[in-house]
């Protein structure tokens, strides 16, 4: 009687997905389906109720989650508020549309954001980060803003997250310890994938732009404190330079503290005191650094301009990090309960043994489990905890080399994870200040369906050799 649990959870996906849309906070509907669905299977199936699911299963995630990640959301939102109070964003806005001229406003955004996040910043921070900038460029070039969430995704959540080779990004890296590859696994298969989402996402962007323009659709209602902000800074904006510095200055940071500072430093205690192995805090700890310095950085080199600012861009930081952490959090714990049904078992099983071909069922487990969980990272988890060695052995009968599963796997985690239950769309929405309503129709196609062309491209690919 699996089925009624399995219709249980589509039931309970398709509710969650549905009170999104219609703007009832992720906060108050991730619990309540989340424990409704374990509490009817339970009563439907027989099985024993669980009335401490709320606090044993949902809390848990939710409070490990926050425990993981607080002080990142938190830095990165105090980053992006003194990087646009200061007049970086601003700076970096006008410095790329003069370039680039405001026809590629576009791709000015895109490429920010997949230099940010190709450069090992977290996608959460590439959002608080990216957004002064976009919304700027978008101002400027009158685009509406209802396409800048979309934007941001095409750049920090697709093709540089799980396609390009070298990514330093979670879904890139979960592969490795299954397959005993590299960031640099299958290099052309992720060239091809990255091709297909950059190409796809921008055009299917840019043609959606071209027709909301000629119905004379603008920016929309402009952000009130950003006009302010840009017309009283106009004359006192940052050289380039000083404006590009703490953003470069992430990206170095994090780079030499993740590959030559903290693996160099004995870490042996961890193990003893806390339970956990250096390569489980290493990259935490290298981005908060990055983070910390960043911001004292440009703190520093913006003293005259933030006069009178500083405590309160750091104040409007720590609030605007707030609902953004727990809307990704609740969707976590929901994730959480939904892992400890019956019939996920079930699920897990059929989309992990869906074919005999080890990149079909990959991708299909991958995907599909992302989609459940709305986590990328942890429907590849499930999926390879569940099939890593079984997918080894299935692609060494068929000649498929171990680079040519990871790069299948880490494409395809990037797929239905971006359902609107996703933690990252949410918080993408949150930031730039749009809805689902809005904005998720044109993110859906760009970090979903772009995503899950090119992850068929890769299996054709790898299928028939390419690596």
């Amino acid at each position: 009687m699996d089925i009624i649990g399995i219709l249980l959870v589509l039931i309970s996906l398709a509710l969650l997905m549905y009170s999104a849309f219609k703007g009832i906070s992720v906060i108050i509907m991730a619990p309540v389906l989340a424990v409704f669905t374990f509490l009817m299977e339970s009563l439907i199936l027989g099985r024993p109720m669980a009335f401490s699911v709320l606090t044993e299963y949902f809390m848990k995630g939710m409070a490990d989650y926050v425990f993981s990640y607080f002080l990142i959301f938190l830095l990165g939102a105090i980053f992006g508020k003194i990087m646009d109070a200061s007049g970086c964003a601003m700076k970096i806005a006008t410095f790329i549309s003069e370039k680039l001229g405001k026809n590629l406003a576009l791709l000015a955004v895109i490429l920010s954001c997949a230099v940010l996040t190709y450069g090992g910043v977290s996608l959460f921070v590439v959002a608080f980060a990216a957004y002064p900038i976009g919304a700027e460029l978008f101002r400027k070039s009158d685009i509406p803003k209802r396409f800048l969430p979309a934007t941001i995704a095409v750049g920090a959540i697709t093709f540089t997250m799980t396609a390009l080779p070298g990514s330093p990004q979670i879904q890139n890296a979960i592969p490795m310890k299954y397959f005993g590859t590299d960031a640099y696994a299958g290099p052309i298969l992720g060239i091809v994938g990255a091709v297909i989402m950059l190409g796809g996402g921008y055009f299917w962007l840019y043609f959606r732009i071209k027709k909301a323009k000629a119905n004379g659709e603008g920016y929309g209602e402009a952000d009130e404190s950003s006009a302010k902000t840009s017309e009283s800074k106009a004359d006192v904006l940052p050289n380039i330079v000083v404006a590009f510095l703490p953003i470069l200055a992430v990206l170095a940071i994090n780079f030499i503290a993740s590959r030559y500072v903290f693996p160099n430093i004995d870490l042996s205690y961890l193990q003893d005191t806390f339970g956990k192995s250096p390569s489980d805090v290493i990259g935490n700890w290298s981005l908060i650094t990055a983070l910390i310095l960043s911001v004292i950085l440009c703190l520093a080199t913006n003293l005259k301009r933030l006069k009178g600012r500083v405590i309160p861009c750091l104040d409007e930081g720590i609030v605007g990090s707030f609902p953004a952490i727990m809307n990704t959090a609740a969707v976590v714990g929901y994730g959480a309960v939904i892992k400890h049904l019956g019939a996920f078992v079930t699920i897990k099983d059929a989309v992990t043994g869906f074919s005999e071909n080890p990149l079909i069922a990959t991708a299909a487990g991958s995907t599909l489990l992302a989609g459940i969980t709305g986590s990328a990272s942890g429907g590849l988890t499930i999926t390879l905890d569940a099939l890593g060695s079984e997918l080894i052995a299935m692609g060494g009968q068929m000649g498929i080399g171990n680079e040519v599963l990871h790069r299948v796997a880490s494409l395809a985690s990037g797929g239905l994870d971006s359902l609107p239950h996703n933690g990252a769309v949410i918080t993408l929405l949150a930031v730039t200040g749009m809805t689902h309503k809005k904005s998720y129709f044109d993110i859906c196609i760009c970090s979903v369906v772009i995503p899950l062309i090119a992850t068929v491209a890769a299996v054709i690919l790898g299928t028939l050799g390419v690596c």
